[in-house]
């Protein structure tokens, strides 16, 4: 069987990450993250999260599917004088012990693990009994949840996949990867607004750069494309916030806090 390229292997995710910086700064408030815990960034990118926790005095390891994306993250911690280790791996079969961590997070990460419920049992199994783990989620009404349902129109994912934003962004959907594993669970709203000088600079950017709009682009016939782009367009204007012609798309998403059972 023909290996098939990850998305986020495409472009270069870290022009997108480096645009949500607050995040992973909010994250690590709404848990009340305080100083001396071994950190676990799955899904770390280029290290937006993981250096928010390093900033907050831990010991922090960051680890992501994308090895370019990984060694980006090295280059900024160490252009802040941050000891972060990070490694490239699968958060479906993270290399670590059982119970190595006391907080495991992940912003917009883990949540687009193809076996989620995998990618759930394999945090739980590394966070210690009664650490803390931190998800930063879109939410199925937001603006990257309408996108990656339109996308999905244009290039159907694999037979019997979920859709990500279904299983993470709301209470169902994360009781059922969690169940009975955890003592509290615990959701706070938040709104990030992404900037652009355009429209057409939204998609310019995210045609270059942002890997599963960049891969639908590159599956689809001219007269495809063109209807991608345009109802992406329409999409993408119906989010934004600015009005002096410019553009700031507001993207709400969930910061998702649940406690691992003692």
């Amino acid at each position: 069987m023909q290996k098939i390229e990850s998305p986020w292997a495409q472009g270069d995710f870290h022009v997108i990450g480096v645009g949500q910086l607050l995040v992973g700064e909010l994250l690590c408030d709404d848990i009340d993250l305080t100083a001396g815990n071994a950190v676990l960034d799955i899904a770390c990118g280029s290290g937006n999260t993981a250096l928010a926790a390093a900033r907050r005095g831990n010991d922090v390891t960051g680890l992501d599917l994308i090895e370019a994306l990984v060694e980006r993250a090295r280059r900024r911690a160490e252009a802040e004088g941050f000891s972060i280790e990070f490694v490239t791996g699968n958060a479906e079969a993270l290399p670590f012990a059982d119970a190595s961590f006391d907080v495991v997070l992940s912003t917009f990460g883990v949540m687009f693990a193809p076996n989620q419920q995998l990618a759930a049992d394999e945090m739980l199994r590394v966070c210690k009994p009664g650490g803390i783990i931190g998800l930063a989620t879109w939410t199925p009404e937001s603006a990257p949840g309408a996108m990656f349902r339109l996308t999905s129109k244009y290039l159907p994912p694999r037979p019997g996949a979920t859709p990500p934003i279904a299983g993470w962004g709301n209470v169902p959907g994360l009781k059922k990867l969690f169940g009975d594993r955890i003592a509290g669970l615990r959701l706070v709203d938040h709104t990030v607004r992404q900037r652009f000088e355009s429209v057409d600079a939204w998609i310019a950017t995210f045609r270059e750069y942002f890997g599963p709009v960049r891969q639908t682009f590159a599956a689809l016939e001219g007269g495809q494309q063109a209807a991608y782009e345009r109802d992406l367009r329409e999409l993408i204007a119906g989010y934004n916030r600015a009005t002096d012609g410019s553009l700031a798309v507001a993207m709400s998403y969930l910061n998702v806090i649940a406690e691992k059972k003692a």
